[in-house]
């Protein structure tokens, strides 16, 4: 083979140089991994943006979702509160036409109480008035009959004025009624004119043939009975106009206050027992705190006789019936100079002492057998005397070097070892 070699080249000789190579060499690799910088700056940025934007996709997503949350709960706390005003409207509707139908119930029962009322008073009125009128028909023809005189006719008026006189004082006890004047003096009057006529009709009963024993009787009868009635009528009226209690609300009101009486006699028994119990309760607490106190104060003489003096004496000046507990924590803190009621300075020493001691057992090493320091190596082992260093640090000795033991060199250091090698072979 023939090798074809150039001599010249532009009037000079062909010739390499290692340093422009490397240089230009470098600036191949630099460039390289500047654009590789940039491409990787600019993918990392597109990620980065692709990952902001899935962020913010995500913060939007959970937002609307927690507007979305937001406004369900809006809607359901609307409707319940839409379904509680309803059922306090429903509530409040129901209870109003309760109330309603309560007092419409109330209403009738009191039109009915009045229509009753009306009626039997209507009936009572008539009645008492028919009685009177059926009285003065029985009774009239008797008294007729007994003072008729051909010889003095004008006695023939006597049953008129007789029977006369106690229906014109019913009608007097009713206008009292009606005004509110005193019905006494009427009924005085009806009950006399009624006596009167009733004797008359029993004395003609008796004594005169015409009329005989049975017509005289009830003739008296009906002379006493009308106007008795009649009165027995306008009494209940004036009462009623009076306000004046029925027997039956005299006795639902003693019966109503004999139930609150027996009620308020029971509370204050009650309220008496409670208060006994209380002042019992309290007099035992009492005594007990005074054994206490009694007991407590002998054992602090006993124990501190030089504390008890100054407590004692600050109790005398501030004029305190017993050592208090506050009294008691002044005069030791003034004695021992302690605030910690049953702490003295030798305590105090022997606990710092303690703790001390305790402090240095605590921090210091426990070396031996029982020391912890190693327990989770395995035990060493001894080797034999003969046998060879083990380690890599023997003695100065290096170790023995092998393949991979050292990096590779970079691209450019292999580079320009190569084109060394080449200028080495041939120089021209």
């Amino acid at each position: 083979m023939t090798a074809t070699s150039i001599e010249k080249v532009n009037g000079h000789a062909p010739g390499f140089d290692p340093v422009a190579l490397a240089q230009a060499e470098a600036i191949r690799t630099r460039a390289a991994a500047e654009a590789e910088a940039l491409r990787k700056e600019a993918e990392g940025k597109a990620e980065a943006e692709k990952i902001k934007a899935a962020e913010e996709a995500e913060k939007l997503r959970l937002e609307n979702e927690r507007k979305r949350l937001r406004l369900e709960k809006d809607q359901v706390d609307h409707q319940a509160y839409v379904a509680k005003k309803e059922a306090e409207a429903a509530k409040a509707r129901a209870e109003q036409e309760k109330t309603e139908q309560a007092a419409a119930d109330e209403e009738a029962a009191e039109a009915q109480r009045a229509a009753e009322q009306e009626r039997s008073e209507r009936w009572w009125k008539w009645g008492a008035r028919g009685i009177y009128a059926v009285g003065l028909i029985i009774a009239a023809p008797v008294q007729f009959m007994h003072f008729w005189d051909p010889k003095r006719p004008f006695l023939i008026a006597a049953p008129a004025l007789l029977e006369g006189l106690a229906l014109v004082l019913a009608f007097g006890a009713a206008w009292a009624v009606a005004h509110r004047r005193d019905v006494a003096p009427y009924r005085v009057g009806i009950m006399l004119g009624a006596v009167i006529a009733a004797g008359i009709n029993l004395y003609g009963g008796l004594y005169d043939e015409r009329i005989g024993f049975n017509a005289g009787l009830i003739g008296a009868i009906a002379s006493l009975g009308g106007p008795i009635v009649l009165m027995a009528y306008e009494h209940g009226i004036a009462q009623k106009a009076d306000g004046i209690p029925s027997f039956r609300e005299r006795r639902a009101a003693e019966r109503a206050r004999r139930e609150e009486e027996t009620a308020k006699r029971k509370a204050r028994e009650e309220r008496k027992a409670a208060e006994e119990k209380a002042a019992r309760e309290k007099a035992a607490a009492q005594k007990g705190a005074e054994e206490e106190q009694r007991r407590r104060d002998e054992d602090r003489k006993a124990s501190h006789r030089d504390v008890w003096d100054v407590a004692d004496a600050m109790r005398a000046a501030r004029g305190s019936q017993y050592v208090t507990e506050q009294i008691w924590a002044e005069a030791w803190y003034r004695v021992t100079g302690c605030k910690t009621v049953g702490i003295t300075p030798e305590i105090e020493a022997k606990s710092r002492a303690a703790q001390a001691r305790m402090r240095t057992v605590t921090d210091m090493p426990i070396e031996g057998p029982l020391s912890l320091v190693d327990s989770h190596r395995p035990a060493r082992q001894k080797k034999d005397s003969e046998a060879p260093d083990g380690r890599r640090n023997n003695g100065g000795t290096p170790p023995r070097r092998r393949p991979g033991d050292s990096p590779s060199p970079h691209p450019l250091a292999r580079t320009q070892a190569r084109l060394e090698r080449t200028v080495e072979k041939d120089p021209s």
